[in-house]
């Protein structure tokens, strides 16, 4: 059968999303001048590999022990679930130089004891570049096989001969398919290569960790649904001082709730074990200046003691503008809209400037109470007590609501050297005249100001 032309066609470098012309947005995913021009051939692609091709009961299907084998990263363990899956698929994101190749050829150098051989493909160094970061690292070469293949094609013929427990695919953008004429980095290029491998280490029985580069938006660049192809989506944030965050987003072997934290050094990353007051200043005349609260924040197994910093200003342009990255800009909007209805706190005419010391992005929604107090607290340049904790959803109507985890936030400030605690009134609140529950937010901005 004769071969047909190359067709072209325009792919959204967001979502995936094909068309037969360029247009200006996207209909999928919404996003503006997304649309790349692509070459198609007009043969029939071919078949992806499958796990297994047998129609069977489900009660006669062979059941897998799961394999778990520790990274040597108790908080990437953490993260992770129970260590690293065999086999499994893991999306790893973060900004450039953050260290996420470095963690990976760490991991690697780990399970190349446990669980040999293992695989490292790079499409971005040499593997003399690798050799003197692995011998900078301390880490043990001997055991780890590496390759600088970029052919998709040839690279499973390597992974098939050589059937590795643990492979790293340093980064998932430098791979290309013959079968597919766009560039390297295009979203067929990606989705294609992600699925492919993804089926192959399932096949086999390998642990594969994909490193995937990220858009200016902060998200793993190339088509959404590949996050939907692995099993594990993680992202490494930058924070303050040296600090990694690293965050599941998707996690079908654990909860995503969890977070592990690491220090970068000279020798390479390492597990934060002391995450006492990682996220609290240090101030050695103990005086706490206005605009700060303290407030106890659950993630995952761990309860942390966060800062919350806030900035009110007059606005120079006669608009109000809010700045905050750390916290979500609607949830500031919103706290600043109950102070100014139910506190007669007038914000409008304000700018509003909020962080979090340490870098944490903050999602739970009992940091509404501590950041009224704070916003509170810049506006009217007063300092709250330095051994107050707070924590507490505020509603539209100017209520503090219960959240969960009462007892553990409480526990948490105590530890921490803040031996009063503000929080929502209840039955689950404990028996102590150092912790104090409030009904609304006014009673709360009273009793703060008055311990």
């Amino acid at each position: 059968m004769a071969r047909k032309e190359k067709e072209i066609v325009y792919v959204c470098s967001e979502c995936g999303h094909v068309e037969s012309k360029w247009i200006g947005r996207c209909p999928e995913c919404g996003g503006w001048n997304t649309f790349n021009e692509e070459k198609v051939e007009g043969k029939e692609e071919k078949r992806q590999p499958v796990m297994d091709d047998q129609v069977r009961l489900l009660s006669d299907a062979v059941k897998d022990d799961d394999l778990f084998v520790s990274s040597g990263f108790d908080e990437l363990d953490r993260v992770l679930g129970s260590g690293v899956m065999i086999p499994s698929s893991v999306l790893v994101g973060g900004d450039p130089g953050i260290g996420k190749s470095t963690l990976m050829l760490e991991v690697l150098s780990n399970l190349s004891v446990e669980v040999p051989p293992v695989l490292y493909v790079s499409g971005e160094e040499s593997p003399g570049q690798i050799r003197l970061r692995g011998e900078r690292l301390g880490i043990r070469l001997d055991k780890i096989n590496i390759s600088c293949e970029t052919r998709l094609e040839r690279l499973k013929d390597i992974i098939s001969k050589l059937s590795p427990k643990v492979m790293i695919i340093d980064s998932i953008q430098t791979l290309t398919s013959d079968e597919i004429q766009s560039p390297a980095g295009s979203p067929n290029q990606i989705r294609t290569a992600t699925l492919s491998l993804s089926l192959l280490a399932k096949k086999i029985g390998c642990a594969v960790f994909f490193i995937g580069h990220i858009t200016k938006d902060g998200f793993i660049a190339g088509p959404k649904i590949i996050e939907h192809m692995v099993d594990t989506v993680l992202y490494f944030e930058n924070a303050d001082g040296g600090l990694r965050l690293l965050r599941a987003v998707k996690n079908r072997f654990g909860s995503v709730d969890e977070i592990g934290l690491f220090e970068m050094s000279s020798s390479g990353l390492a597990g934060v074990k002391d995450t006492g007051g990682i996220f609290l200043s240090s101030r050695e005349d103990g005086e706490i200046p206005p605009g700060i609260a303290f407030t106890p924040v659950v993630e995952g197994s761990r309860t942390f003691i966060v800062e919350l910093q806030a900035l009110v200003v007059p606005a120079k342009s006669g608009l109000q503008r809010i700045y905050s990255d750390k916290v979500e800009v609607q949830r500031v909007m919103r706290v600043a809209a109950i102070l100014e209805r139910h506190a007669a706190i007038k914000l409008s005419d304000y700018d509003i400037y909020v962080n979090v010391r340490g870098g944490l992005k903050i999602r739970d929604v009992s940091i509404e109470l501590p950041l009224a107090l704070a916003l509170y607290s810049s506006k009217e340049n007063k300092s709250i007590p330095r051994d107050l904790a707070s924590f507490g959803e505020l509603s539209l109507a100017g209520e503090v609501c219960q959240v969960p985890f009462f007892e553990r936030k409480a526990k948490a400030a105590r530890e921490t050297g803040l031996e009063k605690v503000l929080c929502p009134y209840g039955k689950g609140i404990l028996k102590s005249r150092d912790i104090v529950g409030v009904k609304n937010i006014k009673t709360a901005l009273k009793t703060a100001f008055l311990l």
